[in-house]
């Protein structure tokens, strides 16, 4: 195995590699979705795979033999520190905060799957944390590095769609057959024996002990609100993005839970619908945006525009306008006006195009910013956080089975006295980083 040390290093906190060069990468997690962020960043130095699954991690730690191999992410880091220009963070949602804080403080930027974390406090901390050490970031919502997203903000812009008051966002999952989402047989889960080749207190990280359960690892954890965010907490960021940053949203003030399939309270619901409430933003009016999950979708009679003739799709995002109603998919890819006239005339005239496209994808865009070769990207910590707030709010929402009120100038649920710790969850010795920037 080649040693690190022996491949081209960019020193960190300058201006970044001459594009030309490769950056040399360190990735935490090696399996399931860390696939996307190995191909995209194809062509770089793969310094180091870190996962606690040597099983889950196998492909890529075959395909890339010269990468150090590591179970602790905190070990990779302390060693490698002064060796790396990146890194990039797969894992599940009750890791992301640790892995990117640590990386950061090292001074090295970072690339984090959604949600970018786990809870309220951590958004504001690694927002924060991207400031006070000075690094780039970036967020895998890769909808917001597509055409469509632009074209959602600028036909907004353009007064095409006029005042916007009401959106509704609707996704088919959490689907309990798939992979994602396994309900277990009972609660809590049947104990199993740990896989050879996994540690499980390194998967553990921040949660509190428990025994092993197949219902925790691979893949469905995501279910469990002690290491992920549910349905809501994992499509908010595509489904939500376009209007959260074309209508300048920015945190609600009320969430109203108007139907709720709750399965057990440590698990996500089989289905929602929540109302989220947003004030008056400049001269933008209040916006009641709805969420809804697990089969549940507005009814045709919700939308206005909508053909009498047709079925609402299982998943996808209304922004409902005083002149129009336009239209995404459940990632912002691909928007269109409603009306099938409107939008025909409309697209043989499209509105100028004012915002900077991205060539090669959101790993690509990041590439360029730390090769000091492009801008920051545009889901960095300050727009990503912000959105992955706006969705925790609603998974609190959904944890608890109640209407919310929320003051995001305090981080604080106002009608609640028993809440705190959703909004910064406890941690194990070890696990707890980030109060160094909130004494800065």
């Amino acid at each position: 195995m080649a040693a690190a040390s022996s491949l081209p290093h960019f020193a960190i906190g300058q201006s970044g590699p001459p594009a030309s060069l490769k950056a040399n990468l360190a990735f935490i997690g090696g399996g399931g979705i860390a696939k996307v962020a190995f191909q995209g960043c194809e062509g770089e130095n793969y310094v180091a795979i870190c996962d606690i699954d040597d099983e889950r991690a196998a492909e890529y730690f075959n395909k890339y033999p010269n990468a150090r191999r590591y179970k602790d992410y905190r070990v990779m880091l302390e060693q490698l520190e002064h060796q790396l220009d990146g890194v990039v963070v797969s894992v599940p949602d009750h890791h992301h905060f640790p892995a990117a804080y640590l990386a950061m403080s090292m001074g090295i930027p970072v690339y984090v799957q959604k949600p970018l974390v786990h809870d309220i406090w951590q958004c504001r901390t690694l927002q924060k944390a991207a400031h006070h050490f000075d690094v780039i970031t970036q967020m895998g919502n890769q909808g917001h590095a597509t055409d469509g997203i632009r074209f959602v903000k600028e036909w907004f812009d353009a007064d095409v769609i006029g005042d916007v008051t009401e959106v509704h966002a609707w996704f088919k999952g959490p689907n309990f057959s798939g992979r994602y989402f396994k309900i277990p047989e009972s609660f809590p889960p049947p104990v199993d024996r740990v896989p050879a080749g996994m540690d499980y207190d390194l998967f553990l990280g921040a949660a509190a002990p428990r025994a092993f359960s197949r219902t925790y690892h691979p893949l469905t954890w995501r279910g469990w609100w002690d290491f992920g965010c549910g349905e809501l907490g994992d499509w908010a960021c595509h489904t939500l993005d376009a209007p959260f940053w074309a209508l300048d949203l920015g945190q609600p003030t009320k969430i109203t839970v108007k139907k709720m399939a709750v399965v057990h309270e440590s698990f996500c619901p089989r289905s929602s619908h929540l109302v989220f409430d947003f004030p008056a933003r400049g001269n933008k009016p209040p916006v009641k945006l709805h969420w809804y999950d697990g089969g549940n979708r507005p009814a045709a009679a919700d939308i206005p525009e909508w053909p009498k003739d047709k079925e609402i799709p299982d998943g996808g995002m209304v922004m409902i306008g005083s002149k129009h109603t336009l239209m995404t998919g459940t990632r912002p890819n691909s928007p269109r006006l409603l009306d099938d006239e409107v939008w025909n005339d409309f697209r043989r005239n499209l509105p100028e195009q004012t915002i900077p496209r991205v060539k090669g994808g959101p790993f690509q865009e990041w590439l360029r910013a730390i090769k000091g070769e492009g801008p920051l990207p545009g889901s960095n910590f300050d727009y990503a956080a912000p959105l992955t707030e706006m969705s925790l709010v609603g998974v609190i929402a959904q944890q608890t089975n109640r209407d919310i009120e929320y003051d995001a100038a305090n981080m604080q649920i106002t009608n609640h006295d028993d809440l705190g710790d959703l909004i910064r969850r406890p941690c194990r010795a070890g696990w707890d980083f980030g109060a160094e920037v909130w004494r800065s």
